[in-house]
């Protein structure tokens, strides 16, 4: 069990971190940009579309990059 944590794992885990957090960031930044577009008075069936597509873009970036840095650094020390 101890060698799951191990340098070896790393691709594993960072997948597994990303596949964890691209849903909530997801829902996170749709929803945001989806109430900024009715604030601004922008908002329809097309366009709550095109804002889940960018959110899907957005969150996979931002989850791949922070999920790669946060496990580089939890394993730095790893045997």
């Amino acid at each position: 069990m101890a060698e799951l944590f191990s340098r070896d794992y790393f691709l594993f885990w960072w997948l597994a971190l990303a596949a964890a957090l691209f849903l909530p960031v997801r829902q996170l930044i749709w929803v945001l940009s989806v109430r900024r577009a009715e604030r601004d008075g922008q908002e329809d069936e097309e366009r709550r579309q095109r804002l889940k597509r960018r959110a899907n873009v957005t969150a996979a970036l931002l989850v791949f990059v922070f999920s790669f840095f946060y496990i580089g650094i939890l394993f730095r020390n790893a045997p």
